[in-house]
């Protein structure tokens, strides 16, 4: 035994001729949390595969307790005590609680699978994890805050030794994430390692003993916590110093009325909401988990059914027309998860591009497509929004980085030319480079004369971008300002669902 628990030592990883890790070294203390951070498409979630199991690297080495650690398949991670828990949790839905923490590792008595022990363990599990809730309820009843620490009660099963928290409070309310920092806490305590990636850099710095910060493949910046800022943490992620997180706001004028939403209810999540937005204008939409605004977005785009009100797109009503009409009269929606509602991930780049603006280019009334001009098109869209030139256009979408998903997301509909563009969160899992590209993209298209909707669970975000803010609560619009008013306090004490704050200080 040692006081390091993980030693990586110089570790490369290429793919297509392309080296993803450069000779990473990495080790990880006994008892300790290692703040991972790194721009996407940095190697973060690459490093971590290799060190699950899911690839293998083309040299280097790895070591646990100082002897040898060279696995072939996740298995043989989990019987070394390494455990993960990932942004896109890998739980069944469909399952108990119990069900996914036992799935390969069901207790027998007599050659038959022992329920009552399975339930006494998992009760114990769950107590340790501070989750109070029986062991037979279905996974998909749960909150995402309660499915992570499921997550986290099944690495505890596997008696594991370091857990990798990847991306782990991208999903959750304020209050889960300090339920989970808590627990993290608590692991802490009993010895229990941890590598923790997050693009919140504030709580890495908060949760962390020690911080590796990844750039394009390599370790650019590593040290004890106390050695590092926010600030200094940017500069080595992206290789230069970000003096604005924000573009500069446009002089830009808001035009005509491109959405007028007035009246809009739909039980219980929305409740008689009026909104409008102009032509070249940013609105964002701001409250707490809960509190209607993805509900309200689904219904403005057409995915759900709205129960009274009504829509106006550019003057013309289409609350009753169908998702596909509202997108040919010019109506865009980038959803809150990008990979399940957003793209085709086992399709090419180019396809995921093409799937909204294709009839676009049909050149004649049988629907061929005209090739070259797509071809052209989506060139054009890629540069527009600076996708990484390494990556072909055949290529997987689920081979990129997340800030690359998302910018193909983007790209799909300005290829289609907006109107109107619906954003719900779409910076989130998104690093901080990547986050002021989408920003520019966003600013861009408002000068074009889009007009556009942004909702977000960060405040900063919405005061850095936006030229009015709309605050809900209890799926009401409660508060509307203005960018020469935005008021930090007054918008957070809008969106608390009891009302009570203390009145800003004069």
């Amino acid at each position: 035994m040692t006081d390091t628990l993980l030693e990586l030592s110089a570790i490369e990883k290429s793919f297509f001729g392309i080296r993803v890790l450069k000779g990473v070294d990495l080790s990880v203390p006994s008892g300790a949390t290692v703040g991972l951070v790194g721009e996407n498409g940095a190697g973060k979630s690459t490093l971590m595969n290799l060190l699950c199991g899911n690839l293998r690297a083309d040299s280097g080495t790895m070591r646990i307790d100082g002897g040898p650690y060279a696995p072939r398949s996740p298995r043989d991670a989990e019987q070394m005590g390494i455990a993960i828990v990932h942004q896109e949790l890998n739980l069944f839905a469909n399952l108990t609680i119990a069900e996914n923490l036992f799935l390969t590792t069901f207790p027998r008595r007599f050659g038959m699978i022992d329920r009552r022990e399975i339930r006494r363990r998992s009760s114990d599990l769950l107590e340790q994890v501070g989750l109070e809730l029986p062991p037979d309820r279905v996974l998909e009843t749960l909150s995402a805050g309660e499915r992570q620490l499921v997550e986290v009660a099944k690495a505890l099963n596997l008696d594991a030794r370091l857990i990798v928290f990847d991306e782990p409070t991208t999903s959750l309310s304020s209050r889960e994430s300090e339920r989970l920092f808590a627990l993290m806490d608590r692991l802490k305590r009993r010895g229990i390692s941890m590598i923790y990636i997050s693009h919140a850099l504030g709580d890495v710095l908060r949760l962390c003993d020690h911080l590796v910060v990844l750039r394009d493949g390599e370790v650019v910046g590593e040290g004890k916590r106390e050695t590092f800022t926010i600030e200094g943490m940017i500069a080595s992620m992206v290789g230069r110093e970000i003096e604005q997180l924000f573009p500069p706001r446009s002089d830009r004028s808001p035009g005509e009325t491109i959405l007028a939403a007035s009246g809009v209810s739909r039980l219980p999540s929305v409740h008689d909401v009026s909104l409008n937005v102009r032509a070249g204008e940013v609105v964002g939409l701001s409250g707490l988990m809960g509190s209607g605004r993805t509900e309200l977005a689904r219904i403005l785009f057409g995915l759900d059914s709205l129960e009274s009100g009504t829509i106006d797109l550019a003057g013309e009503r289409v609350d009753r027309l169908s998702v596909r009409e509202r997108i040919r009269r010019g109506m865009a929606m980038l959803t809150e998860s990008r990979r399940e509602d957003g793209l085709c991930m086992d399709a090419s780049i180019g396809d995921n591009l093409s799937l909204v603006a294709g009839p676009r280019f049909a050149e004649n009334s049988a629907g061929w497509l005209g090739q070259s001009r797509l071809t052209a098109a989506i060139d054009e869209i890629r540069a527009a929004v600076r996708l990484t030139p390494t990556a072909k256009s055949e290529q997987a979408v689920k081979t990129l980085s997340g800030g690359n998903q998302q910018k193909v997301v983007l790209g799909k509909w300005l290829l289609n030319q907006p109107r109107l563009l619906i954003l719900d969160e779409p910076t989130r899992g998104i690093d901080v480079g990547a986050k002021y590209e989408i920003y520019c993209l966003i600013q861009g298209l408002a000068d074009r004369g889009s007009g556009i909707l942004v909702i977000s669970s960060e405040i900063e975000e919405l005061v850095g971008l936006c030229d009015r803010i709309l605050v809900m609560n209890r799926g009401r619009i409660r508060d509307e300002l203005r960018c020469d008013a935005f008021d930090r306090h007054r918008i957070l004490r809008s969106s608390m669902h009891d009302g009570h704050l203390p009145e800003s200080p004069s």
